[in-house]
Parts: structure tokens; C-alpha cells; sequence
């Protein structure tokens, strides 16, 4: 029996480092994620009013006007992927990774393959384990705070959509909802469609649609203002990723730590009932001896 309790007291020890690892990744997290929600939350709205200018401008604008306002037949599309560099975050790759797979097989039915750009070095299992082709491999920041970070991969996007590599455009992102919860989403940006189709529209706002007067000429400012609105979805989507990374991995840290005490309360309690266990054996040979004695 006494072996058993060392086992145990082992165990324990152990179990309680673990314990001390996952805490102090938890609170890493924490503070990485305090910021990354700070800077999602600083630029959502200008993205989504951004993004929806942009659908307002390919809608009533004339496609001769510039490369990205054009559609074409679908034959092949770029995916930008923005996963993690690391683990321990739960399910939040592997959600991303099966949600893409998906989308790859269900464009591939319609007879469209697909490219992916990879941000991330979680995100190499799109190749590894599913088998799709990848095109780029970028190296990704841990918390992602200006859009000059990511501005090679962005243009390397737009610039192959604008000379007829890829046909569609989409970005492949965690989007944050709140600390537990994220969702993996995959965004079409070009060509310009979405919630806002025309399709959708009321009587009402096909009557009031804007119009917009260019100065000094519409090429020079949709090659000016397009690029970097895009690019600005591509940033705003990665800032979303972030914020859903550090919250995923915090609280799979915090559940690990719930996990680790649970188990060291029941490795206690066995180890306190072994250990009676033995002193009562101890004391029973006690009496057992002196009655034979005596």
C-alpha cells in the first residue's frame, strides 16, 4: 500500500506543474486577447461600412471602369486561409480547416478549382491532411496591430485577381462573436457581392440608390480607393481571427486548469483513503501482535 501512495503523491505533483503551465498560459492569453479585442472592436464598423460601400459602388458603377469591378466565369479561386502559428486553442483551427474543405468541394462540383494563401503555419493541413493545392505561404504575426503586416499578402491577392489568375476572391477567417464563441466564415471579396444583392433589395432603395461622381476621373480613383478597401476587409479579417485565437486558447488553458484541480481533488481523496487504509492495516497487526503475546 505505501507504494501506492508514493504513486499517488506522484501523480499529484505532476498533475499540479500542469496545472501551474496551463494557468500561466491562460493569463498570457488573456492579456493577448484584452488587446486583440481592442483593436477589432477600434475598426469593425469603419470595415463593414467600408465593405458595404464597396458593394454600393459595383453595383451602380460601370465595370470598364476598373479590373477589380469586373465578373467573370468562375474557373478558378483564390483562398485566403488565416489560421494560428500554434496549438492548444481547441477546436479553433480544425474548424476553419473542415469549413474550407467543404467550400473547396463544393466549388469543385460547379467545376471551379481553387488556390490557397496561407497565413499561418496551423493552416498547412489544408495540403497535409485534405490535400488541396497551395499557392503561398506567408508567416504570420502572434497579434497582428498595423495593416502594413499584411499588406505583401493582400496585394499578392488582388494583384493575381486583377491579372485573370484567380476569378473569385475569398477570405477564409475565425470571425469573433464574443469570448466563447467563434465561427468560421468564408468571405467572398471579389467580385463585389453579398448580404446587400440586388436581389435583396426593397422597392424602396432601388428607388433612393446613391449615386457617386468620381474627381477627377473614375480610373484614377477606383484604382486608388478599391485596392485599399479590399485590403482593409483582408486586415479587418485578420484582426477577427486574432481576437478568436487568444479567446479560444484561453479558455481551453482555463479548462485544462479546471480539468488538472478536478483531477488532483480526486487523486487526494485517494490518496487519503489509501493512506487510512494502511494505518488501519498497521494498527490491526499492532492489536493482532499483542494479542498473540499477551
Amino acid at each position: 500500500m505505501g507504494v501506492n501512495t508514493k504513486t499517488i503523491k506522484r501523480r499529484i505533483k505532476s498533475i499540479g506543474n500542469t496545472k501551474k503551465i496551463t494557468k500561466a498560459m491562460e493569463m498570457i492569453s488573456a492579456v493577448k486577447m484584452r488587446k486583440a479585442i481592442a483593436n477589432v472592436l477600434a475598426t469593425r464598423n469603419y470595415a463593414r461600412m467600408a465593405w458595404g460601400m464597396l458593394q454600393d459602388i459595383g453595383k451602380i458603377t460601370d465595370v470598364s471602369l476598373h479590373p477589380l469591378l469586373q465578373k467573370r466565369p468562375v474557373k478558378k479561386i483564390g483562398l485566403i486561409m488565416i489560421t494560428s502559428n500554434r496549438g492548444l486553442a481547441g477546436g479553433f483551427s480544425s474548424k476553419l480547416l473542415i469549413e474550407l474543405d467543404e467550400f473547396i468541394k463544393k466549388e469543385k462540383v460547379s467545376g471551379a478549382t481553387s488556390e490557397v494563401i496561407l497565413l499561418g503555419k496551423r493552416g498547412r493541413k489544408i495540403y497535409k491532411n485534405f490535400g488541396h493545392t497551395v499557392s503561398a505561404e506567408f508567416d504570420k504575426v502572434d497579434l497582428t496591430a498595423k495593416i502594413e503586416e499584411v499588406l505583401p499578402m493582400a496585394r499578392l491577392a488582388v494583384s493575381d485577381y486583377v491579372n485573370g489568375k484567380y476569378d473569385k476572391l475569398c477570405v477564409a477567417y475565425t470571425d469573433y462573436l464574443s469570448a466563447i464563441k467563434q465561427e468560421p466564415r468564408v468571405k467572398q471579396l471579389l467580385p463585389f457581392v453579398g448580404e446587400n444583392d440586388d436581389k435583396n433589395l426593397t422597392k424602396n432603395e432601388e428607388e433612393n440608390n446613391l449615386e457617386f461622381t468620381f474627381e477627377p476621373n473614375p480610373l484614377e480613383v477606383l484604382d486608388l480607393l478599391i485596392p485599399r478597401l479590399v485590403e482593409m476587409q483582408i486586415y479587418q479579417a485578420i484582426l477577427e481571427s486574432d481576437a478568436s485565437e487568444h479567446s479560444a486558447r484561453m479558455m481551453s488553458m482555463r479548462n485544462a486548469s479546471d480539468a488538472a484541480g478536478d483531477i488532483i481533488k480526486e487523486l487526494n481523496y485517494t490518496y487519503n483513503k489509501a493512506r487510512q487504509s494502511a494505518i488501519t492495516q498497521e494498527i490491526a497487526e499492532i492489536v493482532g501482535g499483542a494479542a498473540a503475546l499477551g
